[in-house]
């Protein structure tokens, strides 16, 4: 449902390191390295005189795209009216040890070119631009090893059997014709450490080729998973293990910053950082699709970044858990498609957010659903959340989605605070917590409900509302089922359906997460649209309702289905950061309550195992 010019008109390739955006039109147009949150190499995304790597027929060209099965490959097909050309674009993966055999490049970027049919004049603009396009360096040929950049103390080199040729303008080009049957091969690497190493080309990048797409292959072959939509289940999976920073197990909201919401507008916010506000949604995904790995990884993460500020926790944390960089404004940058600012760092880390306790704990409560047991670290850590919670519950905070504007009584928080004692007392009563003061976490749930029950109720809306006391809904308001604050076929959620439906509806299928006077012209909030159909899987509506709603919304990803952030409801382009973890994390967890409900199965069972006396498990610790 993309129309041409958009943000969804990029596919996204990774290594769990860093991730890079791959235009229609086979150009490079983003890349952080070493890491996801690094300065860009190429930033043409956000303004074209920030480096690209383009590769693509010289003249008009028709172009479709895929990923090759159950991986993160990509592949495009360049049609023209000499000729056929394929491009197959991938950051390499390997097991451990074939690392160790191959002595792969530390980061490494492969663009492998067949022609298929006929003859293809083939052209190659080769432009980095260190530092968000502030240091572009020099590049210089190091003759059969190709082109090299030094940047700071790390070396950039490019590596093909093209003909290279570097420009007055600092600009590497090549051009050549492929007739059928002929190959080309280039290599971009990176190396922060010496000795860099520098692989060969042709052979070499085939096999290469070949043990990435195995290594996807047997990734995805984990994945549990029957039913509808499973196409969209596996794609958001592979989607998000690009998301997962791999040395420390982190997830980030995207790997881009930046793209805005509005489009020429000012919301432009960096997200290549780890919210604590995902947490146990992301974790019920992974665990619910069969990745347990990654989520007991997650989960660690999760612990060792609020050991290192509890019992107050942050908003956001960088991928190794440690506070972001100041927000700031590269005013240099012209903004994608003319949206300014540009910002790299998240001020929202300074911000408090109160349901970042329910959304840990809450996350914790999966973990040990999936045979997790608690050490005593972990324990005392979760007891001062818990404390913390109930000295200030009662405060106003900025809430899930970060206005600046300042800090209110959102009922979100409230409810996320009473999830959070809930869950606590049910880690208690099953004995996987020892220290905590039970009458205390008790006393102080039994008295958020009865605040949000009043005051975040408006009987005449016949609705909670977002605020306590207030006649605004937000989307949000849909996850009190999910947090078992009431059922989902009770009378008060039915009807903050309806008004959430009323009010936030954006055609048939998606919804704002809300609407304000700062609001207007934003998109649809994808997750959203995935909350409503995953309320409905829960009982608020049928079994068909849930799954029609659910089918439509999977609809409105790009052509290799990927989501961003937000959807224009008119056009259905994308809006906001991309890929977002967010989207793709509610898309996954509403098609696993949408397929116990068909199976006729609980969809959502919320109720901690009793710990097991005699019984070794993976056990978390921080």
């Amino acid at each position: 449902m993309e129309s041409p010019g958009t943000i969804g008109d990029y596919a996204v390739i990774g290594d769990g390191r860093s991730a890079a955006l791959v235009g229609r039109d086979g150009s490079i147009d983003w890349l952080c390295w070493p890491r996801v949150d690094s300065p860009s190499l190429f930033g043409a995304i956000l303004d074209p005189s920030a480096g690209r790597w383009r590769v693509a027929p010289a003249g008009a060209f028709r172009a479709d795209r895929r990923y090759v099965d159950d991986t993160n490959v990509l592949e495009t097909r360049f049609e023209t009216a000499g000729g056929s050309l394929v491009l197959t674009d991938l950051m390499p993966v390997a097991e451990e040890d074939e690392k160790n055999r191959f002595l792969m490049p530390e980061r490494e970027i492969l663009r492998l070119l067949r022609c298929d049919r006929g003859e293809v004049d083939l052209e190659m603009v080769f432009e980095p631009r260190p530092e968000y396009g502030r240091a572009p360096g020099r590049l210089r040929s190091v003759g059969a090893l190709g082109i090299r950049l030094d940047v700071d103390s790390s070396v950039l080199a490019l590596h093909t059997d093209l003909p290279l040729a570097i420009g007055p303008d600092g600009v590497v080009r090549a051009r050549v014709r492929l007739r059928a049957g002929e190959r080309a091969h280039a290599s971009l690497t990176y190396a922060t450490e010496a000795p860099a190493v520098w692989p060969p080309v042709g052979e070499w990048s085939r096999a290469c080729l070949e043990r990435t797409v195995g290594w996807w292959q047997r990734w995805v072959s984990q994945l549990r998973y029957d039913g509808p939509r499973r196409e969209s289940v596996v794609r958001s999976a592979l989607a998000l293990k690009l998301m997962v920073y791999a040395p420390s197990g982190a997830v980030v909201a995207a790997p881009t910053t930046s793209l805005p919401e509005r489009i020429g507008g000012a919301l432009n916010w960096d997200y290549r950082f780890c919210w604590l506000r995902d947490a146990s949604l992301t974790v019920r995904a992974l665990f619910g699709i069969g990745f347990a790995d990654e989520a007991h990884a997650f989960t660690a993460w999760l612990l060792h970044a609020t050991r290192l500020t509890q019992p107050e926790l942050r908003v956001l944390y960088d991928v190794h858990g440690n506070k972001p960089p100041a927000e700031r404004v590269l005013d240099w940058l012209a903004g994608y498609d003319g949206s300014r600012p540009v910002r790299v760092g998240n001020a929202a880390k300074d911000q408090r957010q109160l349901d970042v306790y329910g959304e840990v704990i809450d996350a914790v409560i999966h973990f040990v659903q999936e045979g997790g047991t608690l050490d005593r670290v972990t324990d005392r850590l979760l007891c001062r959340l818990g404390e913390y919670v109930c000295r200030h519950w009662d405060e106003p905070d900025e809430g899930i989605w970060e206005p600046r504007s300042g800090r209110v009584d959102h009922t979100h928080s409230r409810v996320l605070c009473w999830a959070a004692l809930d869950g606590l007392l049910q880690l208690h009563d099953q004995g996987h917590l020892r220290r905590a003061p039970a009458a205390l976490f008790r006393k102080n749930r039994e008295a958020i409900r009865r605040q949000v029950e009043s005051r975040a109720w408006n009987p005449a809306l016949g609705s909670y509302v977002s605020r306590l006391d207030g006649d605004d809904v937000d989307a949000n308001l849909l996850l009190l089922a999910w947090y078992g604050f009431e059922k989902a076929e009770s009378g008060r959620m039915r009807g903050t359906y309806r008004l959430v439906r009323e009010r936030l509806g954006a055609g048939e299928a998606l919804l704002y997460r809300y609407v304000t006077g700062d609001s207007p012209g934003e998109g649809a909030f994808g997750v959203c649209g995935f909350w409503a159909a995953e309320y409905l899987a829960m009982g608020g509506g049928t079994a068909d309702e849930a799954r029609e709603l659910f089918e439509r919304l999977c609809d409105y990803a790009n052509d290799v289905g990927l989501f961003a952030e937000e959807i224009d409801p008119v056009s259905g382009a994308a809006l906001g950061n991309f890929p977002q973890a967010f989207t793709h994390v509610g898309l996954i967890n509403a098609a696993l309550t949408l397929a116990k409900r068909l199976a006729g199965e609980v969809p959502m069972e919320r109720a901690v195992p009793r710990k097991p006396v005699q019984e070794k498990r993976q056990e978390a610790r921080v």
